[in-house]
């Protein structure tokens, strides 16, 4: 039992260790939870995605992957444009407390925004190729060949764990959130982060490579 629990175990941490941060897409499942739209279908997205992501990366595609630079780029740049757009919007919002998204407004977005703004999230990240693709894939490969299977299982069962708790256990804060003034502080971590990750993307993936040239 322990020789199956041990790569199992093994994956759940590492994989916990590296989606429990903050970052813009638990801040978007957070407000989504707290506002009690779409979560459901979107936690099911990002576990499925991450799910996706970390199969590729135990089977070895990562490998692959990083002899591709060229892909690198672009998902940098398209991921510097979203976060850049999301992040500007948020402070926006946050200008003016008395228009920031309140529950009691009723304000809601469609199924379908949802999902292609947590896609973008998802994928325009390339920190999240170098978190579950990579480095997942690293790791899976001190594994066993036959035990990689179980690895990348327990790497998932974690990001389904951590996504559903973070979507449905939001709305215990809704207590807080019910005044505009909260929701003001929440878009200002929000645009915040997303302006730093965005630099982070544009520095890491291409301002630093280049001009280390």
């Amino acid at each position: 039992m322990s020789y199956i629990l041990i790569p199992f175990l093994s994956g759940f941490a590492l994989s916990a260790s590296l989606i429990m941060a903050i970052g813009a897409q638990n801040l978007f499942v957070l407000r989504q939870g707290l506002k009690k739209e779409h979560i459901g279908a979107i936690v099911l997205f990002c576990g499925l995605s991450d799910a996706l992501l970390i199969t590729l990366g135990v089977s070895g595609v990562g490998a692959f992957l990083s002899k591709i630079p060229q892909l690198s780029k672009i998902f940098t740049l398209a991921g510097f444009l979203f976060l850049s757009y999301y992040g500007i919007m948020a402070l926006r919002r946050a200008m003016k407390p008395e228009d920031s998204l309140n529950l009691s407004k009723g304000h809601s977005v469609s199924l379908a925004k949802a999902l292609f703004t947590v896609a973008a999230f998802t994928w325009l990240n390339s920190h999240v190729y170098i978190d579950t693709v990579l480095l997942m894939g690293t790791a899976a490969s001190a594994q066993p060949y036959s035990l990689r299977p179980i690895f990348g299982i327990g790497a998932s069962a974690a990001s389904f764990v951590w996504f559903f708790a973070l979507g449905y256990a939001a709305r215990f804060l809704q207590p807080i959130f019910q005044h505009p003034r909260s929701w003001q502080r929440l878009d200002i971590l929000t645009g915040s982060v997303m302006l730093f990750l965005a630099f982070l993307l544009l520095w890491q993936g291409i301002l630093h490579p280049f001009l280390s040239l």
